[in-house]
C-alpha cells in the first residue's frame, strides 16, 4: 500500500528547502565581505606602515651631511646616511644568504626523509622534533649561541680562516671569541630550519603517487625517484620555504644582537668579529637611547630593511610564477 504525501506537506518541504538555500546564500555573502574585507585590511596595513616608515623616515634622508653630524646622529667617522645603511644592508644580506645557504640543504633532506625514507612512526617524530624548534623563543636562540656554539665552534673557524689563508693574495682573519658573522648565521640556519622543512615535507608529500610508480616501473632506483619524480614537482614550494626563511632570517633581532660583535663595514671576514652588523640588531640596539633626528636615522635604516623584504617577496613570487609550468605549483 502506497501512502502519498498531502499538498500541504509538499509545500511545507518546498520552503523549508528554499529558506535552507536562502541562509546557504546568506552565509556565502557574508563569507565573500569577511574575505574582501580581510584582504582590504592586509593592504591597508602594509600600506600603512609604508607611510609611516617613508613619513619618519624623511627628515633623516632630507638632512645634510653637516646636521646629521653637527647632531651627531652618524656613527664616528661617517658624514652621510648612506655610509651608514649600505654596510648595514650589506651585513644583513650576507647573514641572511648565509643562514639560507646552510639551511636548505639540510632541511630539504630532512623534509625528503620525513615523506619518503622513515617509517611513520620514525617520521612523525622526526617532524614533531623539527617543528619543535620552531617553538623555542629567539633569545634562546641567542643565549645558546652567544655561551655554548661560539667557544665551541670558534676553533673550527680558524681553522678555516687558516687554511684559506694559505692560498696567494687571500688573508681571512678569524676572532679567538667565535662572535661573527659565521656564528650568526649558524643560529639563523638553525632558526629558519623548520620553515623550510616543514614546508618542503607537505610538497613533497603531495608528489603524484602515479609518478613515482611510473618512475618505478621504468627501473629507476628510489633515489632516481626523488630526482626524477619528487624534486622537480616540489621546485616551486622549496623555493617558497626558502624565501619564507630567508625572509625570518633578514628580520631576526635578538639572536644576531646577542650572538655578533658588531661593526660597521663592508667585509667579508665572516669570521672575523666587529665587521658587520644586520639592521635589525643595530635598530635594538640603538633605539633605547635614541631621540630626535636619531630617531629618524634609525627609522630610514628600517625603511630599508623593508625595501629589501618586498624585493624578496616580489623575486619569490617572480622565481616561483616562472617554475609552476613545471612543477608542481599547478
Amino acid at each position: 500500500m502506497t501512502s502519498t504525501a498531502s499538498p500541504s506537506t509538499l509545500l511545507e518541504g518546498d520552503t523549508r528547502r528554499r529558506r535552507g538555500r536562502g541562509a546557504e546564500r546568506g552565509f556565502s555573502r557574508g563569507f565573500r565581505w569577511i574575505s574582501t574585507g580581510s584582504g582590504i585590511t592586509l593592504l591597508i596595513v602594509l600600506a600603512a606602515v609604508a607611510i609611516f616608515l617613508v613619513q619618519q623616515a624623511m627628515p633623516a634622508l632630507t638632512a645634510s651631511s653637516e646636521d646629521l653630524v653637527a647632531q651627531n646622529v652618524l656613527p664616528q667617522g661617517m658624514t652621510s646616511l648612506w655610509q651608514l645603511i649600505l654596510p648595514l644592508v650589506f651585513g644583513t644580506l650576507l647573514a641572511a644568504l648565509l643562514a639560507l645557504a646552510l639551511a636548505t640543504p639540510v632541511a630539504v633532506g630532512i623534509a625528503l626523509f620525513i615523506s619518503h625514507y622513515a617509517p611513520r612512526r620514525v617520521s612523525a617524530a622526526v617532524g614533531y622534533v623539527v617543528d619543535l624548534l620552531a617553538a623555542i623563543p629567539s633569545v634562546v636562540y641567542g643565549l645558546w649561541g652567544g655561551a655554548v656554539l661560539a667557544p665551541f665552534i670558534r676553533t673550527f673557524w680558524t681553522w678555516i680562516a687558516e687554511t684559506l689563508s694559505l692560498l696567494p693574495g687571500v688573508e681571512v682573519r678569524a676572532t679567538a671569541t667565535g662572535r661573527s658573522v659565521a656564528t650568526a648565521a649558524v643560529v639563523l640556519a638553525v632558526m629558519i630550519l623548520p620553515i623550510i622543512t616543514a614546508v618542503s615535507r607537505e610538497v613533497f608529500k603531495q608528489t603524484p603517487r602515479l609518478h613515482e610508480e611510473a618512475a618505478l616501473a621504468l627501473g629507476a632506483t628510489e633515489w632516481e625517484v626523488i630526482r626524477t619524480a619528487v624534486l622537480p614537482f616540489g621546485r616551486s614550494g622549496v623555493i617558497s620555504a626558502a624565501m619564507l626563511g630567508l625572509g625570518r632570517a633578514l628580520g631576526e633581532t635578538m639572536a644576531v644582537l646577542m650572538i655578533l660583535s658588531p661593526g660597521i663595514l663592508v667585509s667579508f671576514q665572516i669570521f672575523d668579529a666587529g665587521q658587520q652588523q644586520t639592521i635589525a640588531a643595530f635598530i635594538a640596539s640603538q633605539f633605547p637611547e635614541a631621540a630626535g633626528l636619531r630617531v629618524n636615522v634609525l627609522i630610514a635604516t628600517g625603511l630599508a630593511l623593508f625595501v629589501i623584504t618586498m624585493l624578496v617577496n616580489m623575486a619569490a613570487r617572480w622565481i616561483v610564477s616562472r617554475r609552476k609550468d613545471f612543477s608542481g605549483a599547478n
